[in-house]
């Protein structure tokens, strides 16, 4: 008789604490504020990205018939400005897909992605010749450094979030990476703000576009990376081009010789 009791009175304590602990389990596992947000739109999106490449290869035609610097830089402008208008639509074509740490989906709803692979996804899809596997895999720095000279970078480490911000307002607009401690996304600046879009893992858990006072991993990372992209001209062209890029890959030092035997 008494062990049933026993066991009744654990079972009351369990539903108890369940229930004590179910808005805790709402915050740790919000399904309603993903669901409540932008839904992902993969038909735009391909759509979207057929355009574009129908677009470079024209602007690509062009810059290989033209006869000067002058008429080039014309055509790269026309470029920049193309990728600068559709790389956000495209960008928003993902909003609300979920994120995992492992995420690899191949587009918008179509599973779950990592930061990495969002970023590399996109570009990938945006004309840019890159393998999207090995550049999702590697470090925030590695990323950018696939796409533009590390020269041009601009390293916030340890400072304010607000001396962030004033530097990136003195950055030329167009669409950058920004790497972090331990992520990547995309920064849009344009006028005299910015936008962060990215694949969260912090909530809500999914792709979303930040302004700066709500992109709340930016804020706190110790280490931010930013590279302008579109500002960049040899990039430009080798979109142009469809030249192949390279994934930067971390430097592997050799390991130290053994210290040679005295010879007797």
């Amino acid at each position: 008789m008494r062990r049933p009791v026993l066991i009744l009175i654990s079972l009351l304590v369990l539903a108890l604490t369940a229930w004590q602990l179910m808005p805790r389990f709402r915050e740790w596992f919000p399904v309603a504020s993903v669901s409540s947000g932008p839904k992902p739109d993969p038909a735009t999106y391909l759509t979207l990205c057929a355009d574009l490449e129908k677009r470079r290869a024209a602007l690509e035609k062009r810059h290989l018939a033209a006869r000067g610097e002058s008429d080039r830089a014309i055509i790269e402008a026309d470029a920049r400005a193309d990728l600068e208008s559709t790389l956000p639509a495209m960008m928003k074509c993902w909003l609300g897909t979920p994120w995992d740490f492992n995420g690899t989906a191949a587009g918008p709803g179509q599973g779950k992605i990592a930061c990495g692979y969002f970023v590399a996804t996109v570009l990938r899809d945006a004309g840019f010749r890159v393998d999207r596997y090995k550049l999702a895999q590697q470090a925030s720095e590695h990323i950018l450094q696939t796409f533009i000279d590390r020269k041009s970078f601009q390293l916030s480490a340890g400072k304010p979030y607000e001396s962030f911000v004033s530097s990136v307002g003195k950055i030329e607009p167009g669409i950058c990476l920004v790497g972090l401690d331990t992520h990547v996304g995309f920064l849009i600046r344009e006028g005299s703000v910015f936008r962060m879009v990215h694949s969260s893992g912090s909530q809500p858990w999914c792709v979303v576009d930040e302004d700066r006072d709500h992109a709340v991993v930016l804020q706190r990372s110790s280490y931010r990376l930013v590279g302008n992209l579109t500002a960049d001209k040899t990039l430009i062209r080798k979109w142009l081009r469809a030249e192949p890029l390279k994934v930067q890959l971390p430097t592997v030092k050799p390991a130290p010789a053994s210290p040679a035997r005295a010879g007797r």
